[in-house]
């Protein structure tokens, strides 16, 4: 695996690769890899020949009073894991190598509609910020598929979006959540938990299958579920930011006429922010 910073030397090495006949595969992240990033990279690389990763905490998705000083940067860790799951380049840009003209005059790319509420309502601008800078990494890296996490549900329906409507020629893959043992989603910001507080996490994904089964048995008086499962969050020490029912394509509010469904919840576990998500289809429920 080689790393490169620049984009010149990103593009000549892509180039070599796609001037041998090889499919590339790109899997973008935020560095501090866990186990869920590494199925992202399996995963391309069971679909590509090729595969880049990128590393990039991108200021341009962080809002004021967010964690972008203090977002764990572990290089060199990150550089070993990507190695055993069969990466081939790893870009790591500095800000000023992504927008060299700063962020100010930056173009923005925005997907309306998919990017309001849920994570879009408690992050202005953050949706922004993701589908500018996907759509800056698919210009550079010019991938034949790329392969983000469903634990983000909401990020990857935008980016779906984004690919659709700007024809982009590009597959887009979703790879499952990766948990612990206790269930607990996988997240870089899991880190931030104490032991007492990893503790009570799980209680979030517990929560949501509850609704899950709740559904898939035939109850389909949404409100009442969202609303008991919010005491229950309440109830365990987490602090409820969303607990919502949507139909999954378009994440709009679902109706009991929805078989297509994801419950998505966000939490608020002391200063962390967790998110996790259960992806639910009655038709074959």
């Amino acid at each position: 695996m080689i790393t490169v910073k620049t984009v010149r030397e990103l593009r000549a090495a892509v180039a070599r690769a796609r001037s041998e006949g090889k499919r590339i595969g790109l899997a973008p992240t935020m560095g501090n890899l866990h186990s869920g990033h590494a199925a992202l990279i399996t995963k391309a690389a069971q679909r590509a020949d090729f595969v880049v990763a990128t590393i990039f905490v991108n200021p341009l998705q962080f809002g004021p009073n967010e964690d972008l000083a203090t977002y764990p940067r572990t290089l060199a860790a990150d550089q070993e894991k990507l190695l055993q799951a069969g990466c081939h380049l790893l870009f790591t840009p500095t800000v000023e190598e992504m927008y060299p003209h700063g962020m100010a005059d930056q173009t923005i790319v925005s997907v309306p509609s998919l990017s309001e509420g849920l994570c879009g309502a408690s992050r202005p601008g953050h949706f922004d910020g993701v589908a500018t800078v996907v759509s800056k990494l698919f210009n550079m890296v010019q991938p034949d598929l790329a392969v983000f996490g469903e634990k983000d549900f909401q990020q990857l329906a935008v980016i779906r979006a984004l690919v659709r409507d700007l024809n982009m020629p590009i597959q887009i893959i979703g790879e499952p959540t990766v948990r612990a043992a206790d269930g607990l989603a996988l997240s870089s910001r899991n880190g931030y938990l104490s032991e007492e507080q990893r503790a009570i996490a799980p209680e979030l994904y517990r929560v949501i299958c509850q609704i899950g089964d709740a559904i898939s048995k035939g109850e389909q008086d949404f409100n009442a579920l969202l609303d008991q499962g919010k005491h229950q969050l309440e109830a365990a020490g987490l602090r409820p930011d969303y607990l919502e029912i949507r139909e999954a394509t378009s994440l709009r509010p679902a109706t009991a006429e929805h078989s297509d469904l994801v419950i998505l919840a966000a939490v608020f576990l002391g200063k962390t922010r967790l998110i996790d998500n259960l992806h639910l289809n009655r038709e074959h429920a």
